[in-house]
Parts: C-alpha cells; sequence; structure tokens
C-alpha cells in the first residue's frame, strides 16, 4: 500500500473565495500526472508559472474557480526559500484556502523512470541522474516537511494515484468524473467522441407549428410543446435512470469524463429540451454536466439557417 500522510483537510465549514493546491515534489515523481487529475475534477490547472507570477494571477478577477499550481525546480526563480515564503504568505490570506501537496517517490523508483524515458535530470544534466536524484530529494525536504498532504507515489499507476487523491479532491458529492451533454441534428451526424447517443425523433415536432419553428428547444413555448407529448416524460426518466446507473460504475473503472448525445432531425428543438432536461435531473443528483448545442453554437456564428425541420 502506498504511504500517504495528511494533515490539514479541507475545511468546508468556512467559506473562501478560492481554493488553491500546489502540487510539488522530486523530479519523475507524478507531477503533471497529478495536475491532469485534478483538471478532470474541475480545477484550473498551471504548471510550472514563476512564483513571482502567482501572486498576480491569485489577484486576477475571476478566481471562484479552483485551481491548482505544480511548481518545481524547473521554474525559472525557484528556490526552496521563496517557495517557503509564498506559502507562508498563501496561507496569510482569508480568501484563499491553501493545500500544499508532496509528490514522494523513493530514489530506486526515481532512477528506473529516468532510465525508462532517458531523460536528463534538470538539476544536473550532464550528470548520471541520480546524481540529480539524490540533490533534490535533499533539496526539497523542507517542503515536504511543510506539506499538508503526501503521497508516496513508488508504487503507483496513474490510475493508483488517482484514486489516492480522489479523497481528498474530488467533489462533495464524489462524482469526479465530468459529464457532457450535446445536442445535435442528424443531418450534419452524431458529434464526434460521444460514448452514448439517443435519439429524440419520436417525440413531438415543433418545426410543423409555424409559431414555434423559429425558436428552440430553450424556448418555454417549445418546451411545453416537447414535453406535452405523453412519451416524453417516460423517455426522460429512464434516460435519467440508466445513466446514474452507469455514472459511477465508469467513474470505478476510472473514466474522467463521459459525452452523452441527444439527437433529432434538426438539432433545434427535440433534443435541446431533452439535453436540458436531463442535465438537470443529473446536476440534482450531484454530478458534474456541462451542455453543448451544436446547432445553436452555429447559429450564433451565423453559419446556418435556423428554417430547417428540427
Amino acid at each position: 500500500m502506498p504511504r500517504t500522510r495528511k494533515q490539514g483537510a479541507y475545511d468546508t465549514a468556512h467559506p473562501v473565495t478560492q481554493r488553491l493546491v500546489i502540487v510539488t515534489g522530486p523530479s519523475g515523481a507524478g507531477r503533471s500526472t497529478a495536475i491532469h487529475i485534478l483538471e478532470d475534477y474541475g480545477f484550473e490547472a498551471i504548471d510550472n508559472i514563476p512564483m513571482s507570477m502567482l501572486r498576480r494571477l491569485l489577484d486576477a478577477p475571476g478566481g471562484d474557480r479552483p485551481m491548482v499550481v505544480g511548481v518545481d525546480i524547473r521554474n525559472r526563480d525557484f528556490s526552496v526559500e521563496g517557495l517557503q515564503d509564498m506559502v507562508d504568505w498563501l496561507e496569510s490570506r482569508e480568501d484563499l484556502s491553501l493545500q500544499l501537496l508532496f509528490l514522494d517517490c523513493s530514489e530506486d523508483a526515481l532512477v528506473r523512470r529516468y532510465s525508462e524515458t532517458r531523460r536528463r535530470h534538470p538539476l544536473v544534466p550532464d550528470a548520471p541522474a541520480i546524481t540529480g536524484i539524490r540533490k533534490e530529494i535533499e533539496l526539497l525536504a523542507p517542503i515536504r516537511a511543510q506539506a499538508q498532504i503526501v503521497i508516496d507515489t513508488t508504487d503507483l499507476s496513474p490510475h493508483d494515484l488517482k484514486s489516492a487523491l480522489e479523497e481528498w479532491f474530488a467533489d462533495e458529492h464524489g462524482s469526479s468524473m465530468g459529464v457532457t451533454l450535446h445536442s445535435f441534428s442528424y443531418k450534419r451526424g452524431v458529434p464526434k467522441g460521444v460514448d452514448m447517443v439517443f435519439d429524440c425523433r419520436f417525440l413531438r415536432n415543433p418545426h410543423w407549428d409555424l409559431e414555434l419553428r423559429q425558436m428552440t428547444g430553450l424556448d418555454p413555448k417549445v418546451q411545453t410543446h416537447v414535453e406535452d407529448d405523453p412519451r416524453f416524460s417516460r423517455f426522460v426518466d429512464q434516460v435519467q435512470s440508466l445513466m446514474l446507473d452507469l455514472l459511477p460504475a465508469f467513474r470505478q473503472e476510472g473514466k474522467s469524463h463521459l459525452s452523452v448525445g441527444f439527437g433529432c432531425t434538426g438539432g433545434q428543438h427535440r433534443s435541446v429540451v431533452v439535453t436540458e432536461t436531463v442535465a438537470r435531473g443529473l446536476a440534482e443528483a450531484g454530478w458534474q454536466v456541462s451542455i453543448r448545442h451544436g446547432e445553436q453554437d452555429r447559429w450564433r456564428r451565423g453559419t446556418t439557417k435556423r428554417d430547417r425541420q428540427a
């Protein structure tokens, strides 16, 4: 089992403006992998930003999204003392909730990883990797002692690392997997990359109502028209039930994102209504959901007419 030390778990009892995670550790310990995992959890991810720029970044507008920042010896202005001072300053800010995540790894495992990738160690590019590894481990010892979370990645695969991070950084519902719902037009074909598709063309078509033809599935009159189809509620309930059964299983298998398409003839009416309805249901169940309406994106860009059959 990996060795994991925990201190100072994220305190949700006191609201803060922003959650910030700084990821560091010896080169080769899995920092980039951890940052990508946290990005899948909804964090804004920034790697190797100069520490002098971090202050300006945090003071910039729009900082309500959780952020993960990677820091290591490759940073242009990196120093142990500088990082410690930065952590002290961040911890003093009442508008931030800071966690310092240190990814540890054994010397032998780091040597093996450098050997497999044939990369040079950034501290001593002209010397054997073991020289730089030992120097870096010694250099980062004070940072490791200061970290709130220490995870030893020696025996961890990327999947194992994701599991180790999930208990710390998955959202409060445990739904660390993102879900994107697409409405689309069958005339243009199924969107690339979708994992699952539902056909909505059997529902009542607002296209045949002249008052509704130029509207979209975001308009209340169109929504009422589609929802009045006696098959609508049963269809949506079954789709939501199926997805709520499948999503935990996909997440357990390590899938970080699921893409689901809902199609109708023109992608304007029925598929939009169903997409919006299912999205609300999944969000209420605690899943992280985003929505893409392909045809409406095209209308906003002025590349398609809105007089097509939906």
